[in-house]
């Protein structure tokens, strides 16, 4: 949560301000040479660096560049000012009502922003829950602060295409796309039955791309990860839906019909950087349309005790004119927090209320259609 990010800044300038305080007496530290080693990372008994613990990839910092020509590394005074603006929206949504506000127009209203623009956040939530509003603040966890890579504040995940864009569409994805089109309208409604509604909402897998791969934050809620591992087996457990990906150290790949939900992932060590390469997505659950052919390599390493660092490669030469590859910050969430039970098909009333809503409106269609 955000107070938890404010309780261990507040614990770390308590620490910072105790050294400043150091008796005169005391000899001031010697400078540290150019050539000196970083500190040493945790290691697993066979020498691994040990990636496990509890894990935040949470940021305002969008996949892809909202603004053609932005540059991938911003300057400290754009970074605060996305920070700043954020933090008045969030501020902003967590304004007590006004207990005499009339009744909002008919089909909704959208939420003014504090801001001359929208953030990219507010822009999400509003695409989120539409005129009518979705999630109230109090349920809304997206993180506060702009990606920073080795220091460097970034304007987008993706580093690769140079302008942090998503290349487009194959011919063949376009054609594949349109005839999937073609085949749900035989299908009916999507609101004719619950397995036509998205996977999120049936709690089948999270919405966004949390547990990915690649993984990416969803810029709502529940960003966090836990990682277990093992000398044969890497486990990547999403605090969102509690999805879990089960990495297999130096196996090998199934036949190509054996499809999973979040693919087939085997694991090396390169190093110290743990590299995944994921093939045999569920058709169900690719990423943006891509699973038969797709491939992602993720590769992991340990930075400090405190921060590891991810990159990715997205690859598939029948649904993307060209690969992509971004790059993300894990953080260790601070002592105290938890990765949470996600209980979503406990009392699933969303999912009960759509499809209710729908047969309410077809009741009022047909009340009309009489009365004509």
């Amino acid at each position: 949560m955000r107070t938890a990010g404010v309780t261990l800044t507040v614990a770390l300038l308590g620490i910072v301000g105790a050294a400043a305080q150091a008796p005169a007496t005391q000899k001031p530290a010697a400078p540290r040479p150019a050539t000196a080693k970083p500190a040493a990372i945790p290691r697993t008994p066979d020498g691994r660096p040990d990636l496990q613990g509890n894990w935040t990839n949470a940021t305002i910092t969008p996949l892809e560049r909202l603004r053609p020509n932005t540059p991938l590394v911003l300057t400290e005074e754009a970074a605060r000012e996305d920070e700043n603006k954020t933090a008045a929206a969030l501020e902003a949504r967590e304004a007590p009502s006004d207990p005499n506000r009339g009744a909002p127009p008919v089909g909704g209203e959208v939420r003014k922003s504090p801001n001359a623009e929208p953030t990219y956040l507010e822009l999400l939530w509003r695409a989120g829950g539409g005129t009518v509003g979705g999630y109230n603040s109090f349920w809304v966890d997206p993180g506060d602060k702009v990606l920073r890579v080795d220091g460097q504040p970034r304007s987008s995940i993706l580093i690769d295409p140079p302008n942090g864009r998503v290349p487009g569409y194959t011919d063949a994805a376009r054609a594949r796309v349109a005839k999937a089109a073609e085949i749900r309208k035989t299908q009916g409604s999507e609101f004719d039955h619950p397995e036509l509604r998205p996977l999120a909402e049936r709690c089948i897998t999270s919405f966004g791309n949390n547990a990915g791969p690649p993984m990416l934050p969803n810029y709502f809620y529940n960003n966090s990860y836990t990682i277990v591992q093992s000398k044969d087996t890497v486990m990547i457990l999403t605090e969102m839906v509690h999805d879990a990906r089960v990495i297999r150290m130096n196996g090998t790949h199934p036949p190509a019909g054996l499809r999973k939900w979040f693919g087939d992932s085997i694991g090396r060590w390169e190093g110290d950087t743990l590299v995944i390469e994921t093939t045999n997505f569920h058709p169900m659950h690719g990423f943006r349309g891509s699973w038969e052919n797709l491939k992602v390599t993720e590769r992991i390493s340990r930075k400090d005790a405190r921060t590891l660092n991810y990159r990715f490669t997205v690859e598939d030469p029948d649904t993307f004119t060209a690969p992509f590859t971004g790059e993300l910050v894990f953080n260790a969430m601070a002592p105290g927090e938890m990765v949470y039970e996600y209980a979503c098909h406990e009392a699933n009333y969303g999912l009960e209320g759509v499809m209710s809503g729908a047969r309410a409106q077809e009741r009022e269609a047909a009340k009309k259609k009489t009365q004509q």
